[in-house]
């Protein structure tokens, strides 16, 4: 009986540390699902936590997010990691091929220990019987087999590969950015095929009827990007250089604000290709500016909000002085923000802007050129200004840009 001792202690111990262990992995597959910012893609407005059916307005049609909680019927729960695996790094589920939309072709950099932890995680997911949305999307587009030749054509899966020759930091962002995080979905642009253009890797690119700006070093540290100012937009949706809108608003709500402190310094790192502390440039405002329609426009739209010199009010409205929208020669987000307006944005107790009007409706070409130049002029070193014809035409791409992501 003596020698059975250990044996039972040992079978008592066992299924304890297994539990445990189970545990962890969830539990790091839940983080890792936060960094993939899978929630806010798979739940519709009201709906259920990963039930789908959130509609994604592409090129070709209307395409529904899948139900991806553990329902063994209408979810993922009756499938093998095997299957689980080959849909998030191949595009291929059991039931044919993905569509794009879902970005199998940022997934297949995760590293198969990574994979394995967001397998357990879903696999522990509170089930959802709702069905599956049809996708209604336009010939050729609508034949399934189709998307196999775009994969022949369009996508080589590889898991992360380390670059030795930069830190740890560095290279941890390149992973948690490029794999999870998805980020060239949509700041990298798209060629002829909707491919990625690998060779703009973040470059910037139009998404429905907003820019996802040009986020490569080059471009951040020009415009004055600091170190800490990434960390804060990426943590908060605030930082001194702006905030953010459209998609990236949910983006930051649902998955980056999750990022812990270890993954928001490797972002950073690697955003601004440095283990250094870049401290960035000074927002400064230009008097010189103070005269014309513009300035009259400003001081009458938009100074009780932003500020005479464009310094903001905190948890009301965010400083111009240097923001992001105003630094960038592309002015798309500039003009819809100023003609559609924006609204509120909440990000935690501490964090959240108020709504701001439309001013569409108020401004002719002539008027809203004035006052783009003008906060061009004292917000910004860019020496970008417009004409009417410039406005004009760039007005009529934003307001049919707005018609089309509404239909």
């Amino acid at each position: 009986m003596k020698k059975l001792a250990p044996l039972a202690l040992l079978m008592a111990i066992s299924p304890m540390t297994m539990a445990e262990a189970d545990n962890e992995l969830i539990k790091k597959g839940k983080y890792l699902s936060e960094l993939s910012d899978c929630y806010a893609c798979h739940t519709a407005e009201g709906g259920e936590p990963y039930a789908g059916g959130l509609a994604f307005k592409t090129p070709f049609g209307t395409i529904y997010s899948t139900n991806i909680t553990s329902d063994k019927q209408q979810g993922i729960g009756g499938y093998s990691f095997e299957e689980f695996d080959k849909a998030m790094r191949h595009g291929v589920a059991p039931k044919g091929n993905l569509y794009p939309a879902m970005p199998y072709t940022s997934f297949d950099k995760i590293t198969q220990e990574d994979m394995r932890a967001l397998y357990a995680y879903f696999m522990d997911t509170k089930p959802s019987s709702q069905p599956n949305s049809e996708n209604d999307v336009m010939f050729p587009a609508n034949i399934r087999t189709g998307l196999k030749a775009w994969n022949l054509l369009n996508h080589s899966p590889q898991e992360f590969v380390a670059d030795s020759s930069k830190s740890d930091d560095w290279n941890r962002g390149n992973y948690i950015l490029n794999s999870f995080g998805h980020c060239g979905e949509c700041h990298t642009p798209r060629d002829m095929t909707m491919a990625m253009d690998h060779g703009q890797h973040y470059q910037g690119a139009m998404i429905g009827n907003v820019w996802a700006p040009d986020i490569t070093p080059e471009a951040l540290i020009e415009q004055g990007w600091s170190t800490q100012d990434v960390k804060h937009l990426l943590s908060t949706g605030y930082s001194r250089k702006g905030t953010v809108v459209g998609e990236m608003y949910t983006a930051i709500y649902h998955s980056l604000s999750k990022f812990d402190e270890r993954d928001l310094q490797a972002a950073a790192t690697y955003l601004l290709d440095s283990d250094e502390e870049i401290a960035g440039k000074s927002l400064a405002f230009n008097i010189d500016a103070n005269q014309g329609e513009g300035y009259q426009l400003y001081m009458g739209y938009c100074a009780g909000c932003h500020g005479i010199e464009g310094e903001g009010k905190p948890n009301f409205a965010p400083g111009l002085a240097g923001n992001g929208s105003l630094v960038h020669d592309n002015s798309v987000n500039l003009l819809v923000a100023t003609l559609f307006g924006i609204k509120p944005q909440h990000y935690s107790t501490l964090v959240s802007f108020d709504d701001m009007p439309a001013y569409g409706g108020k401004l002719n070409d002539a008027e809203l050129t004035g006052l783009v130049n003008y906060l061009k002029a004292a917000f910004t070193e860019s020496p970008v200004r417009y004409t009417e014809a410039e406005i004009s035409a760039l007005r009529k791409e934003v307001e049919d840009n707005q018609k089309n992501a509404a239909h």
